[in-house]
């Protein structure tokens, strides 16, 4: 009898008594159900439909939000409502997207239309200094150290090429898809944000609320910790991308480079992706500066390199800061496995989404290390 009690009271100081040992087992409950009812496909079919249809407008509004709510809130400190001062921004914005419209739009819509027309032309005159460069003495010496086919190598390139531009092609109807959704997401984008902007105070509140009131307090600080990384990253990498577009469009009317308004902007966006961006962003640019001459390529290299080097000297130390505190190794791998896993989506998402995950695994790891006398000291331990 007295061992039957002494194995009960075993399992409940291990199982029942142990707060870490029922999350899991509560955590695996869950992933059970869930692994149960994703069997059924009616009942998370209409839950994917309904995500998908709402994340980009999600996304984009909470983007703008982090830009537009540190202004709200400085009205509201001046006592204007925060209604009137939402509805004052909204009008500004409406105004300077107008104005873009009139005087910015039809002059990048004219270069974009030029270097779309003379893209043939440009992969055409890429192709002859390829096959140039193929028949030079410098190419058959390289050629013959390596053993290299100069014909094989020829149709192994326009081979890739043609297979990149059938993608290409094949690949319009699911930007048609894409543009619709955007377009919607941007038709919807002004009244999620403003009630973003109107209530969006009251959501830490509202979803603590759900928890119970020991888990309040650290839930609310965790949540606080995570807007406050988002926003910070969200502010920061806008104002460095910006930053970027406007001085590759000065550098790149100073050397006097072709659609250097489309290529900035191009520069400008692709930017927003840490590490990998400017990568991206140099291709075009270098395409047309081979295209027009090698100096004209060496002029926009030396301008790319100037703009790198401000930036990673002067703007991100200065705009960013060491907010994140992730390494930059970390980051790389970050943005490759969700560009894997999620598309261009995870890819714009990675920073910011693994630096949320790392707020709540780092307290989460906090109180474990708390209730856990495996990290305690010996002094602790006697406290104990």
């Amino acid at each position: 009898m007295n061992q039957v009690k002494t194995g009960t009271e075993r399992f409940k100081a291990f199982i029942l008594n142990n707060k870490f040992v029922l999350f899991l087992l509560v955590l695996l409950l869950a992933g059970l159900n869930v692994l149960v009812l994703s069997k059924i496909s009616y009942i998370f079919t209409p839950l994917t439909v309904l995500l998908k249809t709402l994340l980009l407008p999600v996304i984009l509004a909470g983007i703008v939000y982090y830009l537009m709510n540190p202004a709200v809130d400085y009205m509201e400190r001046k006592g204007v409502k925060r209604v009137h001062s939402i509805i004052a921004l909204f009008l500004l914005v409406a105004g300077l997207i107008t104005v873009l419209l009139v005087a910015v739009i039809p002059f990048l819509s004219g270069q974009v239309t030029a270097l779309l027309e003379n893209l043939p032309h440009y992969v055409e005159q890429l192709k002859q200094e390829f096959e140039q460069f193929v028949g030079s003495a410098g190419f058959i010496q390289i050629q013959e150290w390596l053993n290299l086919n100069p014909t094989e190598l020829t149709g192994n390139v326009t081979e890739q090429a043609t297979s990149v531009l059938n993608g290409a092609l094949n690949s319009l109807g699911s930007f048609v898809g894409a543009l619709k959704e955007v377009v919607l997401a941007i038709v919807t984008l002004p009244f999620i944000l403003f009630y973003l902007l109107k209530d969006g105070k009251q959501l830490p509140e509202t979803i603590a609320g759900f928890l119970p009131n020991k888990l309040q307090p650290q839930s609310k600080r965790i949540m606080a910790e995570m807007n406050s990384q988002i926003s910070s990253y969200i502010r920061g990498q806008i104002i460095v991308s910006f930053c970027i577009g406007l001085l590759l469009y000065i550098g790149y009317l100073i050397i006097g480079l072709e659609y250097s308004l489309v290529l900035a902007l191009v520069a400008a966006c692709t930017s927003i992706i840490p590490y990998l961006g400017p990568a991206i962003a140099i291709t075009p640019a270098l395409v047309v500066a081979m295209v027009t001459s090698p100096v004209m390529l060496l002029k926009m290299i030396v301008i790319w390199t100037i703009v790198q080097l401000i930036e990673g000297k002067f703007i991100s130390p200065q705009i960013m800061g060491k907010s994140l505190q992730i390494h930059p190794i970390t980051i790389i791998f970050v943005i490759l496995t969700a560009g894997n896993l999620f598309g261009i989506v995870g890819i714009i998402l990675a920073v910011p989404g693994y630096a949320v995950l790392k707020v709540f695994a780092t307290h989460l790891f906090e109180g474990f290390k708390s209730r856990s006398s495996l990290y305690r000291t010996d002094e602790e331990n006697k406290e104990g």
